[in-house]
Protein backbone atom coordinates (compact mmCIF):
# COMPACT_ATOMS: atom_id res chain seq x y z
CA UNK A 1 0.00 0.00 0.00
CA UNK A 2 1.32 3.45 -0.74
CA UNK A 3 1.70 5.99 1.74
CA UNK A 4 2.79 9.69 2.02
CA UNK A 5 1.15 12.66 0.82
CA UNK A 6 0.86 13.85 -2.72
CA UNK A 7 3.73 15.51 -4.43
CA UNK A 8 4.84 17.31 -7.86
CA UNK A 9 8.08 16.60 -9.09
CA UNK A 10 9.85 18.95 -11.08
CA UNK A 11 11.45 18.92 -14.19
CA UNK A 12 11.94 22.39 -15.00
CA UNK A 13 12.35 25.30 -12.28
CA UNK A 14 13.18 28.53 -13.16
CA UNK A 15 13.73 31.17 -10.33
CA UNK A 16 10.71 33.49 -9.88
CA UNK A 17 8.24 31.38 -12.07
CA UNK A 18 4.79 32.50 -12.03
CA UNK A 19 3.40 29.26 -14.72
CA UNK A 20 3.21 25.97 -13.73
CA UNK A 21 2.60 23.09 -16.25
CA UNK A 22 1.26 19.71 -14.52
CA UNK A 23 1.16 16.25 -16.13
CA UNK A 24 -1.34 13.74 -14.54
CA UNK A 25 -0.23 10.28 -15.64
CA UNK A 26 -2.86 7.32 -16.03
CA UNK A 27 -3.30 4.06 -13.77
CA UNK A 28 -5.71 1.54 -13.35
CA UNK A 29 -9.39 1.60 -11.79
CA UNK A 30 -9.52 0.23 -8.49
CA UNK A 31 -5.30 -0.04 -6.53
CA UNK A 32 -3.87 1.14 -3.38
CA UNK A 33 -0.40 0.05 -4.63
CA UNK A 34 2.53 2.74 -4.89
CA UNK A 35 2.82 4.58 -8.38
CA UNK A 36 6.01 4.33 -8.60
CA UNK A 37 8.23 6.33 -11.04
CA UNK A 38 9.04 3.64 -13.65
CA UNK A 39 5.36 2.56 -14.15
CA UNK A 40 5.02 3.14 -17.89
CA UNK A 41 2.06 5.46 -17.64
CA UNK A 42 4.19 7.58 -15.66
CA UNK A 43 7.03 7.38 -17.89
CA UNK A 44 4.92 8.26 -20.72
CA UNK A 45 4.82 11.72 -19.38
CA UNK A 46 8.12 12.74 -20.08
CA UNK A 47 8.34 13.56 -23.55
CA UNK A 48 5.16 15.56 -23.14
CA UNK A 49 7.48 17.49 -20.09
CA UNK A 50 10.13 18.11 -22.90
CA UNK A 51 7.98 19.71 -25.50
CA UNK A 52 6.23 21.81 -22.43
CA UNK A 53 9.92 22.82 -21.70
CA UNK A 54 11.00 23.70 -25.56
CA UNK A 55 7.06 25.76 -25.52
CA UNK A 56 7.75 28.04 -22.81
CA UNK A 57 11.21 28.09 -20.72
CA UNK A 58 10.15 30.36 -18.61
CA UNK A 59 7.77 28.05 -17.00
CA UNK A 60 8.01 25.39 -13.85
CA UNK A 61 7.38 22.14 -14.90
CA UNK A 62 6.12 19.20 -13.27
CA UNK A 63 5.13 15.71 -12.96
CA UNK A 64 1.98 15.17 -10.80
CA UNK A 65 2.53 12.17 -8.18
CA UNK A 66 -0.21 10.28 -6.47
CA UNK A 67 -0.06 8.10 -3.43
CA UNK A 68 -2.13 5.72 -4.92
CA UNK A 69 -2.39 3.54 -8.54
CA UNK A 70 -6.13 3.77 -9.25
CA UNK A 71 -8.71 5.87 -9.23
CA UNK A 72 -10.59 3.71 -6.22
CA UNK A 73 -14.36 4.53 -6.96
CA UNK A 74 -15.81 8.22 -5.14
CA UNK A 75 -12.44 8.41 -3.06
CA UNK A 76 -11.16 9.47 -6.76
CA UNK A 77 -7.95 10.07 -5.21
CA UNK A 78 -5.93 11.33 -8.29
CA UNK A 79 -8.60 14.56 -8.42
CA UNK A 80 -8.06 14.61 -4.54
CA UNK A 81 -4.58 14.13 -4.73
CA UNK A 82 -4.17 17.16 -7.54
CA UNK A 83 -6.93 19.47 -5.68
CA UNK A 84 -4.34 19.31 -2.52
CA UNK A 85 -1.24 20.02 -4.36
CA UNK A 86 -3.11 23.10 -6.25
CA UNK A 87 -4.49 24.22 -3.17
CA UNK A 88 -0.90 24.15 -1.60
CA UNK A 89 0.75 25.65 -4.10
CA UNK A 90 3.08 29.36 -3.05
CA UNK A 91 1.37 32.53 -3.82
CA UNK A 92 3.67 33.26 -6.53
CA UNK A 93 2.40 30.73 -9.11
CA UNK A 94 -0.82 32.02 -10.37
CA UNK A 95 -1.46 30.11 -13.79
CA UNK A 96 -1.41 26.48 -14.07
CA UNK A 97 -1.96 24.02 -17.09
CA UNK A 98 -3.18 20.95 -16.44
CA UNK A 99 -2.49 18.42 -18.96
CA UNK A 100 -3.77 14.63 -18.20
CA UNK A 101 -3.47 11.15 -19.47
CA UNK A 102 -6.34 8.70 -19.02
CA UNK A 103 -7.15 8.40 -15.40
CA UNK A 104 -5.21 11.58 -15.33
CA UNK A 105 -7.07 13.28 -18.07
CA UNK A 106 -10.24 12.48 -15.78
CA UNK A 107 -8.38 14.27 -13.29
CA UNK A 108 -7.43 17.60 -14.46
CA UNK A 109 -11.13 17.55 -15.99
CA UNK A 110 -11.90 17.16 -12.72
CA UNK A 111 -10.56 20.01 -11.59
CA UNK A 112 -10.93 22.47 -14.62
CA UNK A 113 -12.41 24.94 -12.19
CA UNK A 114 -9.93 25.40 -9.46
CA UNK A 115 -9.28 28.96 -9.14
CA UNK A 116 -5.03 28.77 -10.67
CA UNK A 117 -6.10 26.67 -13.39
CA UNK A 118 -5.51 28.21 -16.82
CA UNK A 119 -6.03 25.20 -19.12
CA UNK A 120 -6.81 21.82 -19.57
CA UNK A 121 -5.47 19.63 -21.90
CA UNK A 122 -7.14 16.02 -21.73
CA UNK A 123 -5.43 13.55 -23.62
CA UNK A 124 -7.53 9.91 -24.22
CA UNK A 125 -9.42 10.71 -20.85
CA UNK A 126 -11.32 7.93 -18.69
CA UNK A 127 -14.76 10.57 -18.74
CA UNK A 128 -17.29 7.68 -17.35
CA UNK A 129 -21.08 7.89 -18.66
CA UNK A 130 -22.09 10.25 -16.33
CA UNK A 131 -19.06 12.08 -15.62
CA UNK A 132 -20.00 15.15 -13.62
CA UNK A 133 -19.08 18.63 -15.25
CA UNK A 134 -17.40 21.20 -12.38
CA UNK A 135 -17.71 23.50 -15.80
CA UNK A 136 -19.98 26.68 -15.34
CA UNK A 137 -22.01 27.90 -18.24
CA UNK A 138 -20.48 31.32 -19.64
CA UNK A 139 -23.30 33.20 -17.45
CA UNK A 140 -22.09 32.05 -14.60
CA UNK A 141 -18.54 32.07 -15.04
CA UNK A 142 -15.55 34.36 -16.24
CA UNK A 143 -15.30 32.40 -18.71
CA UNK A 144 -17.17 34.14 -21.10
CA UNK A 145 -17.13 34.47 -24.92
CA UNK A 146 -16.68 38.06 -26.63
CA UNK A 147 -18.51 37.89 -29.58
CA UNK A 148 -16.91 34.84 -31.57
CA UNK A 149 -13.75 34.45 -29.58
CA UNK A 150 -13.42 32.70 -26.16
CA UNK A 151 -11.40 34.83 -23.45
CA UNK A 152 -11.37 31.81 -20.94
CA UNK A 153 -9.38 28.94 -20.14
CA UNK A 154 -9.45 26.48 -22.78
CA UNK A 155 -10.59 22.80 -22.58
CA UNK A 156 -9.13 20.44 -25.10
CA UNK A 157 -9.75 17.15 -25.55
CA UNK A 158 -8.08 14.48 -27.84
CA UNK A 159 -8.39 11.03 -28.32
CA UNK A 160 -7.10 7.72 -30.56
CA UNK A 161 -9.60 6.43 -32.94
CA UNK A 162 -8.04 2.98 -32.26
CA UNK A 163 -8.29 3.39 -28.17
CA UNK A 164 -9.64 0.27 -26.57
CA UNK A 165 -9.10 0.78 -23.19
CA UNK A 166 -10.75 4.62 -22.64
CA UNK A 167 -14.11 5.18 -25.27
CA UNK A 168 -13.46 8.19 -27.72
CA UNK A 169 -17.36 7.97 -28.18
CA UNK A 170 -17.37 9.10 -23.79
CA UNK A 171 -15.14 11.67 -24.71
CA UNK A 172 -16.84 13.13 -27.66
CA UNK A 173 -20.22 13.18 -25.59
CA UNK A 174 -18.57 15.09 -22.76
CA UNK A 175 -17.16 17.85 -24.83
CA UNK A 176 -20.52 18.04 -26.52
CA UNK A 177 -22.18 18.43 -23.35
CA UNK A 178 -19.75 21.62 -22.52
CA UNK A 179 -21.00 22.93 -25.72
CA UNK A 180 -24.34 22.64 -25.18
CA UNK A 181 -23.52 24.49 -22.19
CA UNK A 182 -22.21 27.12 -24.18
CA UNK A 183 -18.97 26.55 -22.74
CA UNK A 184 -16.06 26.30 -26.53
CA UNK A 185 -13.88 23.37 -26.04
CA UNK A 186 -11.60 21.51 -28.18
CA UNK A 187 -12.40 18.13 -29.58
CA UNK A 188 -9.63 16.11 -31.53
CA UNK A 189 -9.16 13.08 -33.24
CA UNK A 190 -5.58 10.79 -33.23
CA UNK A 191 -6.27 8.66 -36.66
CA UNK A 192 -4.34 5.28 -36.24
CA UNK A 193 -3.49 5.80 -32.36
CA UNK A 194 -4.54 3.68 -29.10
CA UNK A 195 -4.36 4.42 -25.66
CA UNK A 196 -0.70 4.30 -25.32
CA UNK A 197 -0.25 7.33 -27.59
CA UNK A 198 3.22 5.52 -28.90
CA UNK A 199 2.05 5.27 -32.95
CA UNK A 200 2.05 9.19 -34.22
CA UNK A 201 4.34 10.12 -30.13
CA UNK A 202 5.81 13.27 -32.30
CA UNK A 203 2.43 14.40 -32.93
CA UNK A 204 1.03 13.57 -29.44
CA UNK A 205 4.02 16.13 -28.13
CA UNK A 206 3.30 18.66 -30.81
CA UNK A 207 -0.10 18.88 -29.68
CA UNK A 208 0.89 19.29 -26.05
CA UNK A 209 4.25 22.29 -27.10
CA UNK A 210 1.04 24.33 -29.26
CA UNK A 211 -1.29 23.59 -26.43
CA UNK A 212 1.08 25.58 -23.92
CA UNK A 213 2.33 27.90 -26.30
CA UNK A 214 -1.39 28.41 -27.31
CA UNK A 215 -2.34 29.00 -23.53
CA UNK A 216 0.34 30.87 -22.47
CA UNK A 217 1.62 32.60 -25.49
CA UNK A 218 1.23 34.38 -28.99
CA UNK A 219 -1.70 31.55 -29.34
CA UNK A 220 -1.65 28.81 -32.47
CA UNK A 221 -4.33 29.42 -35.09
CA UNK A 222 -4.74 25.52 -35.12
CA UNK A 223 -6.02 25.37 -31.22
CA UNK A 224 -8.12 28.23 -32.11
CA UNK A 225 -10.15 27.08 -34.59
CA UNK A 226 -11.08 24.34 -32.75
CA UNK A 227 -12.42 25.08 -29.72
CA UNK A 228 -16.14 25.76 -30.59
CA UNK A 229 -19.63 25.83 -28.47
CA UNK A 230 -20.88 24.40 -32.63
CA UNK A 231 -21.99 20.52 -31.08
CA UNK A 232 -19.51 18.38 -33.89
CA UNK A 233 -17.98 15.53 -34.29
CA UNK A 234 -14.01 15.55 -33.50
CA UNK A 235 -11.29 17.25 -35.86
CA UNK A 236 -8.57 15.24 -37.04
CA UNK A 237 -5.39 16.01 -35.55
CA UNK A 238 -2.75 17.40 -38.48
CA UNK A 239 0.04 15.23 -39.48
CA UNK A 240 2.56 17.30 -38.71
CA UNK A 241 5.37 14.94 -38.40
CA UNK A 242 6.33 11.77 -40.42
CA UNK A 243 4.52 8.53 -39.67
CA UNK A 244 6.16 6.54 -36.89
CA UNK A 245 5.32 3.56 -34.77
CA UNK A 246 5.33 2.00 -31.34
CA UNK A 247 9.36 1.15 -31.61
CA UNK A 248 9.51 5.11 -32.40
CA UNK A 249 7.16 6.22 -29.49
CA UNK A 250 9.02 4.28 -26.71
CA UNK A 251 12.45 5.48 -27.43
CA UNK A 252 11.25 9.12 -27.85
CA UNK A 253 10.24 8.31 -24.05
CA UNK A 254 13.36 6.83 -23.31
CA UNK A 255 15.43 9.26 -24.43
CA UNK A 256 13.01 11.98 -23.06
CA UNK A 257 13.46 10.61 -19.57
CA UNK A 258 17.18 10.04 -19.76
CA UNK A 259 18.14 13.50 -21.11
CA UNK A 260 15.73 15.15 -18.08
CA UNK A 261 15.51 14.73 -14.46
CA UNK A 262 13.67 15.74 -11.31
CA UNK A 263 15.34 19.20 -9.82
CA UNK A 264 12.82 20.14 -6.98
CA UNK A 265 9.32 19.04 -5.37
CA UNK A 266 6.64 20.96 -4.94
Amino acid sequence: MASGRPRIDLVAAPANASDLILFAHGGVVDSTDDPHAWRPPILRMWPFAAAARQADPSALVGLMRYRYRGWNGTAAHPAADLRTVLDRLPDRITRVLLIGHSMGGRAVVALGNHPKVYGVLALAPWLPAGEPSVWTSPSESARTPSGSEFTGAPIVFAHGDQDRITDPDLTAAYANRLRRAGIPGGLLSVEGESHAMLNRAADWSELVRRFVQHTLGPGDPFLADTLTTELSGPTPLPRWNRPGATPAGVLQTARARLSQRITAHL
